[in-house]
């Protein structure tokens, strides 16, 4: 989406100064630098041997299986660092509820240049952050993103990264796709508790601006490579893509697709070729994976930020149509547009925690089995919109916040392989509430800003504004 939050993950920006040093022995430094092993730039802090197994892995609970159910993904700021009491408290909260799914990025959001220079690993963050997922019993998930700065014509070295954000979302360039092919093979044989990869990330640095359109050629040949790598290493390791953007515009807009709209709008018909182009050329899959908000370009909620979700289904509906009902993830959703600073800070948590559960909802009506919900944790303080707990850097820290609840919660109830059932709802009711059934339980959401009184599954109770609420069967 561009506009979820460039958080860069590891872009601690490094501050370095050489003072009183003369030009010659600058000049020396330089020359020293350029000579040691790696193409240049320095390797220091790196190592040969990246595909050395870390660590203990976890031992799968299970055969590893295309669905992976309802869990988060790792920004900028998360658990794995801050105060040591805190950490825990999330290590155990996540523990209590089974892991869920973690994802995480390998460049980025967290995680440091991996292989700053050829052939030369630095996986100390990436390996924090899979050493969290571990300790809190979760499943690993890994995106295959973004690519050191050597592969897109920067410069090699660990003191050469750059962090900004326009430099980590450009894509490999065309001779270099074998070579992240292999970092993505080494990573997996890092990690070989990862069983799941997801290649790239809203192909980024994937546009073709003389076309005007995506270039889903020179995607489908990375993840061509990237699937072959993977799958050479293990041939159980489950891998999928192409992490589309699923953009909507109005739908009188130029680019509107005739076929795949509503009353949310209109599906961006470059982002249908792209993905029909992927379908049809890919090497294989083990699942399909997309991201997209339930508001337009634009940030319109058509008709309202509730009836905007069901963009959700529509796009999950047309996504299996077109892969043979492949098992369909979001890899992000978002339901409340961001201000400028791409901060989602204008709802209350109520209203919040109710349109996302609304938006999760709609994603399982259009036949997703697993996705992630991007955890927006700040650095440090208290206050922490749309998070999964309070920001870890103080020992008080790492309290489970609302939007928790939703998403452990979901996971819990309607994991991978759920058989769904109906329920009766008043039919005064049916404008006003958002439902979703099993035999065992009921989640219900109340999308009025206003208490009202529902009657569904044959139980009448009262709803507070906004209220998401569990009913057991």
């Amino acid at each position: 989406m561009g506009r979820h939050g460039w958080n860069s993950g590891a872009l601690r920006w490094r501050l370095t100064a050489l003072l009183g040093v003369g030009v010659a022995a600058l000049a020396l430094i330089v020359t020293l630098i350029n000579t040691l092993p790696g193409g240049g730039g320095g390797t220091a802090g790196t190592t040969p041997d990246g595909d050395k197994v870390h660590g203990t892995p976890a031992t799968p609970k299970e055969v590893a299986k295309p669905e992976v159910g309802w869990g988060f993904t790792h920004t900028q700021f998360s658990a794995d660092e801050g105060s040591g009491a805190a950490t825990r408290r999330v290590e155990g909260l996540l523990s209590t509820d089974g892991g869920l799914p973690q994802n995480q990025a390998i460049m980025g959001w967290g995680a440091d240049n991996p292989e700053p220079a050829k052939g030369r690993y630095d996986f100390g963050a990436l390996d924090r952050r899979v050493d969290f997922v571990r300790d809190s019993g979760g499943t690993p998930v890994i995106t295959l993103c973004c690519s050191p700065d050597w592969m897109k014509g920067g410069k090699a070295g660990t003191g050469n990264t750059d962090w900004s954000q326009s430099a980590l979302e450009t894509a490999p360039r065309p001779e270099h796709y074998a070579d992240f092919a292999a970092l993505a093979a080494t990573v997996a044989r890092r990690y070989p508790d990862v069983r799941h990869f997801i290649v790239w990330n809203e192909f980024k640095g994937f546009w073709n601006n003389t076309e005007g359109r995506w270039d889903y050629e020179g995607y489908t040949q990375l993840y061509n490579l990237v699937y072959n790598a993977l799958k050479k290493v293990d041939k159980d390791i489950m891998v999928g893509g192409p992490y589309l953007v699923m953009d909507s515009v109005d739908p009188r807009a130029e680019e509107a697709s005739t076929t795949v709209k509503g009353k949310w709008g209109a599906m961006d018909q470059r982002v249908l070729d792209a993905f029909d182009y992927w379908n049809k050329n890919k090497a294989g899959a083990d699942f399909v994976v997309v991201d997209g908000s339930s508001y337009t370009k634009d940030d319109d909620l058509l008709p309202d930020e509730f009836g905007a979700t069901d963009k959700f289904t529509a796009v999950g509906e047309w996504v299996r149509r077109q892969t043979g009902d492949l098992p369909l993830w979001w890899a992000e959703y978002y339901v409340e547009p961001a201000d400028g600073n791409d901060d989602r800070k204008g709802w209350s948590e109520t209203r919040r925690v109710a349109v996302q559960a609304a938006g999760m909802i709609a994603m399982v009506r259009g036949g997703a089995s697993s996705g992630f919900y991007w955890n927006p944790e700040e650095e440090k303080g208290t206050d922490c919109p749309g998070c999964l707990w309070t920001p870890t850097s103080s020992g008080g820290g790492g309290g489970e916040l609302p939007m928790y609840g939703l998403v452990s919660r979901f996971g819990a109830a309607f994991g991978p392989g759920t058989k769904y059932a109906t329920v009766s709802v008043a039919a005064d009711d049916v404008p006003n509430v958002r439902v979703l059934a099993t035999d065992k339980v009921v989640l219900v959401v109340n999308t009025l800003d206003r208490p009202i009184s529902a009657q569904i599954d044959g139980k009448r109770f009262e709803m507070q504004a906004y209220e998401v609420k569990w009913l057991t069967r």
